[in-house]
């Protein structure tokens, strides 16, 4: 059907105009995406969590270097051919990194991290590098 205002077929419409479809960047055109987190500073350590959901554990990197957090991965996205035609897209597929300065020393041989219904936990336990010496009286 042709519609009287726009003279565009039915076929031709965008269902959401200005949003991004096959050919479409309103999102911008990154090769990779960032990566939200929630950091939390604690008396004894740092703890960052992020919504990672569609990610393997394997497909991840987590790594420290000086006061630096990085973490790295890729989110698969498996094309069937009944996916039909793109109306929304939103969602990032491919590589992501996000790289955090750490508030405090961290020790790096004792980070964990976690992945659990989708949610990445990274735990990193501070280093009290400088601490108080009490002066006695001899």
């Amino acid at each position: 059907m042709t519609h009287a205002k726009t003279g565009q077929k039915d076929e031709d419409l965008e269902l959401f105009p200005g949003r991004a479809n096959e050919g479409g960047a309103w999102t911008g055109s990154h090769d990779e995406g960032e990566l939200a987190v929630d950091v939390y500073d604690r008396p004894n350590e740092i703890v960052l969590r992020s919504a990672i959901a569609g990610v393997r554990p394997e497909d991840l990197d987590v790594f420290v270097h000086n006061d630096m957090l990085t973490v790295r991965g890729t989110r698969s996205y498996e094309r069937t051919e009944d996916d039909g035609r793109v109306l929304v897209r939103e969602c990032h597929w491919g590589g992501f990194s996000r790289s955090i300065i750490l508030p405090s020393e961290v020790d790096a041989e004792h980070i964990s991290a976690t992945l659990k219904n989708g949610v990445l936990t990274v735990r990193m336990p501070k280093v009290e590098r400088s601490k108080r010496i009490a002066v006695r009286k001899v």
